[in-house]
């Protein structure tokens, strides 16, 4: 892995998503980018203007108004903030100022990234939407590379747990984890599956487990009888220093963890980053 995209609100950069990010750059010897964003559209006001002697209703920014004077200062200093937190980690780091529509920056520079790291509570609206936010949501559904929740407090890792439903998008996730993360050859993985039976197919089983034992150095396979919503949170709810691997947001289980109601309360407090990839 090379080139790590670090989301980061401009005004508010999140410092967990920071850390994580930074032990990834370490681990991998990546550089990270961290893309500093700002809804400056959001921020435009009415103007009545003359063009061609007729009045139009027009949309500007002031850029000589106090408030965006201020948070251009506010900007400047979050970066340089976050180059000093790099090179005090000892990690690359480079800076990309994007100021158009947060969604479409972060997708447009997703195609030449290996990796995004983003907090969950990353949001560009002036009013509170809980976590994960729309802004998050999006990154997820349409980011062309793989996407990394960052855990609100990290503990370091032990284990990795492949949340595996025999879908080819969560075989691809765990293959892109494996690819893009080699350095974490090291660490336990456990394959689970949840099913109404609470049973492996064997042959699935022989095979995913055949594939893992080449890049991993101790393996364990769980499965679970139930309901896959409720036994996947209540699973995830108890460990601690993991890291989580999943399918293609919006098409499987992922989609539906963040819809539940009790999602932010989940995100908040297993603290257990998240990898997402698209098949």
């Amino acid at each position: 892995m090379d080139k790590i995209l670090l989301v980061i609100d401009g005004i508010e950069p999140s410092i967990p998503a920071l850390d994580f990010a930074c032990y990834l750059g370490r681990l991998t010897r990546s550089k990270i980018t961290g893309v500093f964003l700002e809804n400056l559209p959001a921020e435009q006001k009415p103007v009545l203007k003359t063009v061609h002697g007729s009045p139009i209703l027009d949309w500007e920014l002031d850029e000589t108004s106090l408030e965006y004077i201020g948070r251009q200062k506010m900007i400047d200093a979050n970066i340089t903030r976050f180059k000093e937190a790099c090179t005090s980690r000892s990690v690359q780091s480079n800076v990309h100022r994007d100021a158009g529509v947060p969604t479409k920056e972060i997708i447009s520079e997703s195609r030449y990234a290996d990796i995004i790291v983003v907090d969950a509570a990353t949001s560009f609206n002036k009013t509170f939407e809980g976590s994960p936010t729309e802004f998050v949501k999006d990154v997820l559904k349409d980011a062309e590379c793989p996407v990394i929740i960052a855990p609100e407090d990290f503990e370091g890792l032990d284990e990795i747990i492949f949340a595996y439903d025999g879908s080819k998008s969560a075989a691809f996730a765990i293959k892109q984890f494996a690819y893009l993360l080699p350095e974490l050859e090291d660490k336990r993985a456990i394959l689970l599956q949840i099913n109404e039976k609470g049973e492996w197919n064997e042959e699935d089983k022989h095979n995913i487990g055949e594939w893992l034992q080449n890049r991993y150095s101790a393996i364990g396979f769980q499965v679970l009888e139930g309901n896959t919503d409720d036994r996947l949170f209540d699973y995830l709810f108890k460990r601690k220093k993991s890291m989580v691997v999943m399918g293609a947001y919006g098409r499987t289980s992922v989609s539906r963890f963040f819809k539940k109601s009790h999602a932010d309360r989940i995100i908040k407090t297993m603290t257990l980053p998240i990898f997402i990839s698209h098949y």
